[in-house]
């Protein structure tokens, strides 16, 4: 292997004991005590691009990475508004460790609704034991939306994997990466690969100037045997009214509605204590500086609209998940734009005026506080919040059902 071409070594093994949480009050108790553990050397993380494995081993043993696994299966089942307050609520901490486990909550759905009985044993206790399941879902080099990683059936009952695939979010830290694959025919399948397969290849080549620890780069495969107890139809869970969808798109919302929950909090302390307040003012402190005061009460309502409206799809898309029909489905998918507008709108709006109302001394390269609008500007670049407008717009106006895709 070249020296040139950063190749990631596989994840280590856990160093303890997991914790299976029980229930949802424990999964949020959780989630704030390792937030405040996060949170403190976050900056650091963001600035030295420094890989939190220490931190996600940690992540791992608290439980949080099985929260989602059913009931019936050993887990606490969460629900998908409690999912979405644990994924905030570290994100307000550091947005990278908040979004890295989002598309292992994300194969835990899509195994869910898609995989056999044998498959949802074999997975939902690897998630419970602590493995981390991360992605190799995207391709660039295309203007169009498909996929070329190639599934091909090979003699008795195992597969072979090849392909390229990039944004592959916690690829580089997972023990198993699901993947999108397509076989001759067009038909699309989930793919859990072991990280250490023969054939796969993580790059740690993600450049993004946010998100900068979410190892978002490239995963390759070459070859790579694949068992067929590993592959979960796909496509047809959107064939049919499922919660795929909106269920990925509410952690996406709460990621960057965690985000301006972090540049909010980082804000008020630095007006407190070292902004001034405008000379025409009439006042000695920031703080009681009545634009600015205005500012932070706009802000303040923003951002609790925002989570009003988490919570809302969330209430949705659990309901969506105990009878799901094509009407219920519809409805959580547009309670879903709903909250991701309002998040990709506060997260950019609370991270950049974070330095209107903190003054120049924010800016100082000591301080990175430029790390939320970072985070937020490269994370709400996921998927384009015009097509929410679009999706809410034609619901209301003309009785359109959202399309059922995993990008709305």
């Amino acid at each position: 292997m070249s020296s040139q071409i950063p190749y990631a070594h596989p994840a280590p093994a856990l160093s303890g004991p997991v914790r299976v949480i029980a229930d949802d009050a424990q999964a949020l108790e959780t989630a704030r005590a390792l937030a405040r553990d996060f949170a403190g050397d976050a900056s650091l993380r963001d600035r030295d691009r420094r890989l939190p494995w220490d931190e996600l081993d940690r992540y791992s043993r608290s439980g949080l990475w099985g929260i989602t696994v059913p009931k019936e299966h050993g887990g606490a089942g969460v629900s998908s508004v409690t999912l979405a307050e644990v994924i905030a609520i570290v994100s307000a901490a550091d947005g990278a460790l908040g979004q890295i486990p989002q598309n292992h909550y994300y194969a835990l759905e899509a195994l869910r609704v898609g995989g056999s009985p044998s498959q949802h044993r074999a997975f939902y206790q690897l998630a419970l034991a602590g493995q981390r399941f991360g992605n190799a879902l995207a391709e660039i080099g295309h203007k169009d939306f498909k996929r070329r990683t190639r599934l091909t059936p090979c003699a008795g009952q195992s597969y072979r994997l090849d392909g390229r695939k990039f944004y592959c979010t916690g690829a580089l830290y997972a023990h198993w990466i699901p993947t999108l694959a397509t076989t001759a025919d067009g038909t699309s399948y989930l793919v859990f690969v072991p990280r250490t397969a023969s054939g796969v290849a993580v790059i740690d080549d993600w450049d993004g100037f946010g998100q900068r620890i979410t190892g978002s780069g490239t995963v390759t495969f070459d070859n790579v045997h694949v068992d067929a107890e590993w592959v979960v139809p796909f496509q047809a869970s959107f064939d049919r009214p499922t919660t795929i969808g909106p269920f990925a798109q509410i952690m996406h919302a709460a990621i960057d509605h965690g985000i301006a929950e972090g540049a909010y909090a980082a804000t008020l302390p630095f007006i407190r204590d070292h902004a001034r307040a405008w000379i025409d003012a009439g006042v000695d402190r920031a703080s009681d500086d009545p634009l600015t005061l205005e500012r932070v009460g706009d802000l303040h309502v923003r951002l609790r609209a925002s989570h009003a409206l988490l919570r809302r799809a969330g209430r949705l898309v659990d309901a969506a998940q105990r009878s799901p029909d094509a009407q219920s489905v519809a409805a959580a998918s547009i309670a879903v734009a709903e909250a991701r507008v309002l998040s990709t709108e506060i997260s950019l709006k609370a991270g950049s005026r974070l330095f209107e109302l903190a003054g120049t001394a924010s800016t100082l390269d000591g301080h990175n506080l430029d790390r939320y609008w970072r985070n937020a500007r490269t994370h709400t670049l996921h998927d384009p919040v015009r097509w929410k407008f679009h999706a809410i717009g034609n619901y209301y106006l003309n009785n359109k059902l959202p399309p059922r895709h995993g990008a709305l």
